[in-house]
Parts: structure tokens; C-alpha cells; sequence
């Protein structure tokens, strides 16, 4: 199972937009650390299982392997920190991080209506998940 932390297992362009986006954070006065980059669809169905079949658990996705964008290295996932610490629960700092994210052109799951993911960032540069499970490449650079 992979899950990987690295900003270089990220698309090329999504590299330089998660570097941008911390730089941008920390300029707004927030420090962040980046706790998901690349997953394969073992790891991301391990996720989606939390919840659903560990009842102890709280469900953390509603997708599947190869049903999210981190699966196609075109998503992060980052949690604001305060004195070195994670602020899991510190939805200003999320919402301050997430118009960091927004003004790059990152889509921020903050803003979702039915599922409000605030350390998620994504860019698939237009594509629909069906075009990227068929193999085409987003290319975040137009």
C-alpha cells in the first residue's frame, strides 16, 4: 500500500502549485505540513473502508480506488500547523489555507456541498475521473 507524503510523487505541475501553496500559506501567516500525496488504489481503499467496515471509525472518503484524484497524482492533502503542532480541528486556519489554494486555481475540498473535505486540494485541469481512468493525462500547465 502507498501512501505517499512526497511532493515529487505529485504530476510535475502539481508539484509547483503544492510548492506555491505552501509558500503562499506560510506568506498568510499559516505554516502547513502536507500529510497525502500520491495513493494507490490499495491505500485509498483502505480509507474508504474506514468507516464503513470499522464501525469505530469515521468515514474519511466516499471514494474508492481509482475513483480519487489522488490516485492520478493531481491532489494533496495538508493540515495547517500552529508551533509545530497539527490544528486537525482549526477550521480558520482551514478556510485560510483553503483561499491560499483557491487563488492558485486549486480546487479546495472546503468548498464542497456534500462532502466539506478541508485538507483536500485538487487540479484535473477540466478532465472528469472517467477520462482519467482511461488513461489521459491532465496536464495542469494550461
Amino acid at each position: 500500500m502507498i501512501n505517499s507524503r512526497k511532493i515529487e510523487d505529485l504530476h510535475p505541475k502539481m508539484q509547483e502549485l503544492c510548492r506555491q501553496f505552501i509558500a503562499d500559506c506560510l506568506a498568510a501567516g499559516v505554516e502547513v505540513a502536507i500529510t497525502s500525496t500520491y495513493r494507490d488504489n490499495e491505500y485509498q481503499n483502505f480509507l474508504y473502508a474506514k468507516g464503513r467496515s470499522d464501525k469505530n471509525s469515521k468515514k474519511v472518503t466516499n471514494a474508492k480506488g481509482g475513483d480519487s484524484i489522488h490516485n492520478y497524482r493531481l491532489a494533496f492533502d495538508f493540515v495547517p500547523l500552529l508551533a509545530g503542532k497539527p490544528q486537525w480541528n482549526d477550521l480558520d486556519l482551514f478556510k485560510r489555507c483553503g483561499a491560499c489554494a483557491m487563488l492558485l486555481g486549486l480546487e479546495w475540498g472546503g468548498e464542497w456541498t456534500s462532502f466539506k473535505d478541508y485538507p483536500h486540494c485538487q487540479f484535473t485541469n477540466g478532465l472528469t475521473l472517467s477520462q482519467l481512468r482511461s488513461g489521459k493525462i491532465s496536464s495542469p500547465t494550461d
